[in-house]
């Protein structure tokens, strides 16, 4: 089963290296109304499916390519969550609310704000 997720094209780093072959969904663009010290008011979304054999190549170049900070990329199966930060990755059965609550203070500690804590679980 495919993982579908969504992208924060700025929330890369400048060295970031994808090399995954994603489908994409959707790419569109937002105005975030309260974004992090470091965050742009405008970020370019890229909604995507990866294939399941891949997520955990893509989880490791996501983690060593996103930028340090309030930034995190969320994505899912039908049966799991994945939260990844820069250089941390969780994984968690969907519904898990424990496996949600570490990934939520984990964020909360690199200073992403609360109005960015609400992913799915």
């Amino acid at each position: 089963m495919d993982v579908i997720g969504t992208l924060v094209a700025e929330s890369l780093a400048p060295t970031a290296v994808i090399e995954i072959g994603l489908t994409l969904r959707r790419l569109h663009r937002i105005t975030v109304q309260d974004p992090a010290d470091g965050q742009p008011a405008i970020w370019t979304l890229i909604d995507f499916t990866c294939p399941a054999d891949d997520v955990d190549p893509f989880a490791e170049q996501l983690a060593a390519g996103l930028a340090a900070g309030p930034w995190y990329l969320d994505m899912a199966t039908d049966t799991t969550k994945y939260v990844i930060f820069a250089g941390k990755t969780y994984a968690f059965p969907r519904g898990d609310a424990a496996g949600n609550q570490e990934a939520v203070e984990y964020a909360r500690s690199v200073g992403v704000p609360e109005a960015q804590l609400d992913w799915p679980v």
